[in-house]
C-alpha cells in the first residue's frame, strides 16, 4: 500500500513536500488528492518540493507534468522545487522535458515565482525595481499611463 503525500495550505498556495521516492500508486493518489485540494481551497498556486526525491522514473516524470497540467486547468500554477542534479539528468536522459512545468531551485524562489505570476495575472506592474516604484507600489511611468 502506498503512503499518502500530505498537501498543506499556506495562504493561497498548496505545498506538497515529497519526502520519499514515489511508486506509481502514490503518484496517482497524489494527483487525485491535489486536484481535489485545489478545487476545495481555491488555491492559485501549487509548489511540489522534491528535494528528498533521489530517483524519478519516466512514469513519475510524466505524472509531475500531468499534475501541473491538471492544476493549470483548475486555475492554479505549479512550480516544482528542489530538483537534484541527478534527477534532472535522469529526466533529460529519459527524454522528459516536463513541458509546461515551472521549476525553481528552492522553495523560497518557487514561492516568489508564484507571487510574481499572480501579480502579473492581476495586472500589477512588477517590472520596476521596488526602489523605483511609487508609494502605491506602481512604477511612476505605469501610474502615468505611459
Amino acid at each position: 500500500m502506498s503512503e499518502q503525500v500530505p498537501v498543506l495550505r499556506i495562504g493561497q498556495v498548496l505545498l506538497v513536500s515529497i519526502q520519499t521516492d514515489l511508486d506509481d500508486q502514490a503518484v496517482m493518489l497524489l494527483q487525485d488528492d491535489l486536484a481535489a485540494a485545489v478545487v476545495e481551497s481555491g488555491a492559485h498556486g501549487v509548489v511540489i518540493d522534491i528535494t528528498a526525491v533521489e530517483i524519478v522514473d519516466s512514469f513519475v516524470g510524466r505524472m509531475l507534468s500531468t499534475i501541473a497540467s491538471i492544476s493549470g486547468l483548475l486555475d492554479a500554477q505549479t512550480v516544482v522545487v528542489g530538483m537534484r542534479p541527478a534527477v534532472a539528468i535522469t529526466l533529460v536522459e529519459l527524454g522528459l522535458s516536463l513541458g509546461g512545468v515551472r521549476t525553481a531551485l528552492t522553495l523560497d524562489k518557487g514561492l516568489r515565482m508564484l507571487e510574481q505570476a499572480r501579480a502579473v495575472a492581476m495586472g500589477e506592474n512588477t517590472s520596476a525595481h521596488p526602489a523605483e516604484r511609487g508609494r502605491d507600489g506602481v512604477a511612476p511611468d505605469a501610474a502615468a499611463g505611459l
